[in-house]
């Protein structure tokens, strides 16, 4: 069967494509498509080093994780981030667009409540910031987050944008709003949106001087990425696997 291997970040720019089709036997899992991939020269000495986590079909998965024909199998590398409300009224956007931190408050305007908290995350100390994204699992992973974050904290409605592409000095790559019956809970929405985002969202960025001399930003592991691209564990790497 055939499944896509979609790269990104160093992996895409190791591998000199963004994706490529991988043949696999009928009835394979992630671990053996793993093995494969291992076997990929520009991908090999690289895949040992980094931890990266696996998602299929825009969920992360484990090396267990069954494939089907047709499926989609992205190698997620580290993240560029650093380390009774109502869960329906969320908004959450990638998109190469300039942001406007006015229209998301906008967006969680909502009459039950007292405290709309917003953040903006900008450009600072280089010419311009290049991010990187798996558009598609991205949004809806940041929509995850608001809804988990919306229940969470009681918010009334929370919302996220993020650039990709080109982001110039001192605009924003990425805002958030959530808005809340009261300040204490519209803040720790916030915050933990915010601080989820940059810990789980696939979206990677480099630095790019006046120059014009890029550098990517290190990142942080993706949830699950202590699974290693050839589908062990550390525990049975050293040997103490079951």
């Amino acid at each position: 069967m055939t499944v896509t291997v979609r790269l990104f970040a160093i992996l895409r720019e190791r591998a000199g494509s963004d994706r490529m089709e991988l043949q696999l036997a009928d009835g394979a899992t992630v671990a053996d498509a793993l093995r494969a991939l291992g076997k990929v020269p520009s991908l090999a000495g690289l895949l040992e080093r980094i931890p990266v986590q696996m998602a299929v079909n825009r969920d992360y998965a484990s090396p267990a994780t069954a494939l089907s024909p047709n499926d989609e199998l992205a190698l997620i590398p580290p993240l560029s981030g650093g380390a009774g409300g109502s869960a329906d009224r969320v908004h959450a956007v990638v998109s190469a667009e300039p942001l406007s931190l006015q229209s998301l408050s906008r967006a969680v305007s909502d009459p039950r409540a007292g405290a709309i908290v917003s953040f903006q995350g900008v450009t600072r100390e280089v010419d311009h910031l290049d991010y990187e994204a798996y558009s598609e699992m991205a949004r809806e992973r940041i929509t995850l987050i608001l809804r988990e974050c919306a229940t969470r904290h009681g918010l009334c409605a929370a919302a996220a944008e993020h650039r990709i592409g080109s982001v110039a000095l001192g605009e924003p790559s990425v805002i958030v709003a959530a808005s809340a019956p009261h300040r204490i809970e519209a803040f720790a929405g916030a915050r933990e949106i915010i601080d989820r985002i940059k810990a789980e969202a696939p979206i990677w960025k480099s630095e790019v001087d006046s120059a014009g001399t890029s550098r990517r930003v290190a990142g942080t592991p993706a949830p699950g990425s202590e699974i290693r691209s050839a589908g062990t564990t550390a525990a049975e790497r050293d040997g103490r696997g079951g």
